[in-house]
């Protein structure tokens, strides 16, 4: 498998309005969400996870997903994205009208499926298939994710040919991508590396990988540059640092954007992003939640500038 050199262009999607904010306790207005969506948009990202479609008395945070996409900014080159678990979900999902994709959730393991989905695998797996040819008929998108890809907090080790298997049910309905997901933050680079090679043995090269860790352990930043290493160059982030998932015991929040940004802006890739825009809202978005957020770049800076004597 080809190393990708540096220099290489990066698309990172930021998932802070669905996954960064679903399992904060702080009821955060359709407002406020509109305009984190409006500042990740100034900053230049134009691949946005806004909303999932999900029980809202399992994810109360969600309740206002129609509303939100009923309001969401129309910018001709941005893309919205909406997360489902199940048929129900992608006909609300769907029924918007102002979606461009559709994220469908396949865990690796049947505990994590039970409490996410309250199905089984090989009954995810046939599900996702299913709503990944509607979406195609329905002129949308469709990103298969394979959750706890790396770890399962109530299975612990997956079997990376387990989730080799499952990507090569998942890539008969031709995705445009599919996401291997590190939900708990349990991942090493080594295994980033191995976990992708077994995926890539099954499927091939044709189907664009990417990346989305959690950085639980404080591993997610050297995951994001294994996985790079091993030809990933998309990845979800999460301005500020913020995120969870409710189903996961433990689980924090994923990698911040700002922080993927500084890795691959000093590595001379390309993303689109402005870095001082991530900034301003991973602390205006802290402000609003009451806490400081883990992302690390907000708090730093960027590569500080020569100071004149």
């Amino acid at each position: 498998m080809a190393e990708v050199p540096e220099g290489t262009n990066v698309s990172l999607i930021d998932v802070a309005p669905r996954d960064g904010l679903q399992n904060e306790r702080t009821v955060v207005s359709t407002k406020t969400k509109l305009e984190l969506i409006g500042r990740l948009l100034e900053a230049g990202l134009r691949r946005i996870e806004v909303a999932s479609f999900v029980n809202p008395q399992r994810v109360p945070q969600m309740a206002d997903a129609e509303a939100l996409c009923a309001a969401l900014p129309q910018v001709p080159d941005a893309r919205y994205a909406g997360l489902v678990l199940n048929r129900r979900g992608f006909e609300r999902a769907a029924a918007t009208g102002r979606l461009h994709e559709i994220s469908v959730v396949v865990p690796a393991t049947d505990a994590f499926t039970a409490r996410n989905q309250n199905t089984t695998v090989e009954d995810g797996v046939a599900l996702a298939v299913e709503i990944g040819r509607e979406a195609g008929r329905a002129g949308l998108r469709c990103t298969p994710t394979i959750a706890v890809a790396f770890g399962c907090p109530f299975e612990g080790a997956v079997d990376e040919e387990r989730v080799a298997a499952i990507a090569a049910r998942l890539a008969q309905t031709e995705p445009s991508e599919l996401i291997l997901a590190d939900t708990i933050g349990v991942a090493t680079p080594r295994q980033v590396a191995s976990v992708i090679r077994a995926v890539r043995q099954r499927i091939g090269v044709s189907i664009p990988l990417r990346g989305h860790f959690h950085n639980t352990r404080n591993t997610a930043i050297a995951n994001v540059y294994a996985a790079f290493e091993a030809g990933v160059t998309r990845f979800d982030a999460s301005v500020g640092g913020v995120g969870g998932c409710p189903f996961a015991p433990a689980a924090t929040g994923n990698v911040a954007t700002e922080d993927v940004w500084y890795l691959f802006d000093r590595m001379d890739c390309a993303t689109g992003v402005a870095l001082q825009e991530l900034v301003d809202t991973a602390l205006w978005l802290g402000e609003r939640l009451g806490r400081q957020l883990p992302g690390m770049v907000s708090r730093a800076g960027g590569f500080p500038q020569p100071r004149r004597a």
